[in-house]
């Protein structure tokens, strides 16, 4: 084993990790914007997730699978936080 295998593969164990943390913050976050904010991590952690395994694998198809993953994580971190501004807004309405 080389030491670039070694540290892609300390890369998925730390990866994991990551996703199975920012999971337990998305089922246990207090507040919605813990649950939006924890949502964005794990796509990010995903998106490390499928450049680890290219340079694993030597393959350069896992790549276009991160970009897109990384867009549609972006445009659903963009759609829940602008319905979390409407929410906000409309309870700030209720109470005027």
């Amino acid at each position: 084993m080389t030491l670039l295998e070694f540290v892609i593969l300390f890369g998925f164990a730390l990866v994991i990790l990551g996703v199975v943390l920012a999971a337990i913050r998305l089922v246990r976050g207090p507040s919605l914007a813990d649950r939006i904010v924890a949502l964005d991590l794990m796509t990010v952690q995903l998106v490390s997730f499928g450049g680890l395994t290219a340079l694993l694998s030597g393959s350069a198809g896992f790549l276009d699978v991160a970009v897109v993953l990384a867009l549609v994580g972006f445009l659903a971190t963009v759609c829940l936080a602008r319905y979390l501004e409407r929410r906000i807004l409309l309870k700030a309405e209720e109470l005027t």
